[in-house]
């Protein structure tokens, strides 16, 4: 049976992946489907640059705003949503910034390592927290200082398999994606430019509704260590100040650094220099998307 086509734009954060995934949505009859793993939760919209549903042009998009704050959604959960989701759409188009979740997707995941209660005991008497920081510092930046249980599980599996918590360990293998070939779509653009409208963007949330956003949030009983409220943006807007805008503009950097080393790593992504806003990089994106659907 010949395979179905898959498309999947990746970039840093900034790089204008929903231009692109609106445009190949628009001209070939395609379908969204995010993987930004801060965008599938409820009311963290603008912290988490969620399109706005006025602003999707009426092309459907899924996987956004399914969970509550206080609910958890794993790269398992993902793969499986999606596999269920692929069969009703003719030209999916993947957008997001979660490359572990599009390479669990394409990949598959690993069981993880079983629970070690020996090493637990001796983790335990130790500094955890301080261990995690040095040991494994992806991690420690996506945990709560608070959440000790999951810390020391990050921090036990760094220990057993000298692998990082966000590789390709899960509670439960899960399979690969089948019956799909896929065109990766990677946004380069220039990186001096891409670091002055992050740090543009970062004060256009601050003073337009970022502080309201978590204010909101607070209020409706949402707790402040749920999850999403670890995401940048929102872990500074808890304690709002001029030093707390700094350090999101500089963590916003920082994350696209690491998102253009992730997203380079992954086999088979083809790059296009610019912004994904910029026609010329549009045009390029469409003309390849458009030899890639011919083939099927």
């Amino acid at each position: 049976m010949a395979s179905l086509p898959l498309i999947a734009v990746a970039g840093p954060t900034g790089s204008g992946k929903s231009d692109v995934a609106l445009r190949i949505a628009e001209t070939f009859g395609g379908e969204i489907v995010n993987y930004d793993s801060v965008q599938v939760f409820r009311g963290f919209d603008i912290g988490s640059a969620k399109l706005p549903r006025a602003k999707r042009r009426g092309i459907p998009h899924h996987l956004l705003d399914i969970r509550d704050p206080h609910q958890t959604y794993t790269a398992g959960d993902f793969v499986r949503d999606v596999k269920a989701l692929l069969p009703s759409i003719p030209v999916p188009v993947l957008c997001g910034g979660t490359g572990f979740y599009l390479r669990s997707l394409l990949q598959g995941l690993s069981p993880s390592p079983q629970r070690d209660d020996a090493l637990r005991a001796d983790l335990e008497r130790r500094d955890v927290r301080k261990l995690l920081e040095r040991l494994d510092p992806d991690a420690a930046r996506r945990i709560h200082p608070n959440d000790k249980n999951k810390s020391l599980r990050a921090l036990e599996l760094r220990v057993l398999a000298r692998r990082g918590l966000h590789s390709h360990f899960s509670e439960n293998p899960v399979a690969p994606l089948e019956g799909y070939r896929t065109l990766l779509i990677g946004l380069d653009p220039p990186r001096a430019e891409l670091y002055r409208r992050l740090d543009a963007r970062c004060a256009a949330m601050w003073s337009g509704g970022l502080l309201e956003e978590v204010r909101f949030l607070l209020e409706q009983g949402v707790d402040p260590c749920v999850k999403p409220f670890e995401s940048l943006g929102y872990r500074q807007a808890l304690a709002p100040s001029v030093e707390a805008l700094d350090e999101m503009k500089v963590k916003t950097r920082q994350y696209a650094k690491r998102q253009w080393t992730w997203f380079r790593a992954e086999p088979g992504m083809e790059w296009f220099p610019g912004f994904g806003s910029e026609t010329k990089t549009q045009h390029l994106v469409l003309e390849r998307v458009a030899r890639f659907l011919e083939k099927n």
